[in-house]
């Protein structure tokens, strides 16, 4: 660590260094691990093996796996995409659906999500750090999507961000998480402007 006067602060005698890479390997083992078994399979020699380090290196810098399940999806969350700002309700709807898109299709979120969704019901931690990765910035981003459209006149005052999330969320995960359909030319475009519309007359 380097101070502001240029010199190197010296570790305390003892300490352990971590090496970011192992620790980015260990991360990206996780998300691999729990697509191919599930959190309730899913083991710290697993991981380990994945990730071609040994158990003690996922014990030094997690105390199990609920720890380090639960530390990856803060870390989701501490990275939320930043709301859209396209210029129109539109615009921004269509954004925030293209995002969501690409996420829940992604090969490893589509398996992630919803065995951790599963495994929320049984454990309040689990829930409590989806609730904050999902939900919470979700809600942040449709916050300042209504915001930014009664600003411009699109939306009356008073509108509600959590019903402009079920509108324009709601839809799109029920189809790709739920009944795990695909999604059509021009969906998002249309779903866009089914939620827009819902919005204006909710």
């Amino acid at each position: 660590m380097t101070t502001e006067r240029g010199t190197r602060r010296r570790a305390p005698a003892g300490a352990a260094v971590l090496r970011e890479d192992v620790t980015d390997a260990i991360r990206a083992a996780v998300f691999e691990e729990l697509a191919a078994v599930g959190f309730a399979r899913m083991s710290i020699e697993g991981i380990a093996r994945r990730a071609g380090v040994g158990k003690t290196a996922v014990y030094r810098r997690w105390k199990s796996k609920l720890a380090l399940v639960l530390d990856l999806v803060e870390a989701v969350a501490v990275q939320g995409v930043p709301a859209p700002s396209t210029g129109s309700l539109y615009g921004d709807v269509r954004a925030v659906l293209e995002l969501g898109a690409y996420a829940l299709r992604h090969p490893v979120a589509s398996q992630v999500i919803p065995d951790l969704l599963v495994e929320a019901a049984r454990n309040p931690e689990i829930a409590d750090a989806i609730k904050a990765a999902l939900l919470d910035h979700q809600q942040g981003v449709a916050a300042v999507v209504v915001r930014e459209a009664v600003a411009r006149g699109e939306l009356p005052e008073g509108s509600d961000p959590d019903r402009a999330l079920d509108l324009i969320v709601g839809p799109l995960y029920w189809r790709l998480v739920v009944v795990r359909g695909d999604l059509p030319p021009g969906y998002l475009d249309d779903l866009a402007a089914s939620a827009v519309a819902a919005l204006r007359h909710a």
